[in-house]
């Protein structure tokens, strides 16, 4: 699983305090802050806006489908 984040990003922090409450494992990207410069974000979602999520071939490309998307497939052992 890949995380596409930029520092400072209240939507990314959302989603890595649900993949850090849910126990997963993933690998966290840095992206620049410059949206232009995001260009393997762009390859891979077809946007420049982050977060992004790779989970095998499911790429989520939103906060708002990430976090339902992880709540359903792995569950939460509490919610915050």
């Amino acid at each position: 699983m890949k995380l596409y984040n930029l520092e400072g990003c209240p939507y990314c922090r959302m989603v890595i305090e649900k993949l850090d409450v849910l126990g997963l494992t993933y690998e966290k990207i840095e992206v620049p802050g410059w949206r232009g410069a995001r260009k393997e974000v762009f390859e891979v979602s077809g946007q420049y806006t982050v977060p992004v999520l790779v989970d095998g071939d499911l790429i989520f490309d939103d906060e708002e489908t990430i976090l339902p998307y992880l709540e359903k497939k792995y569950g939460s052992t509490k919610d915050h």
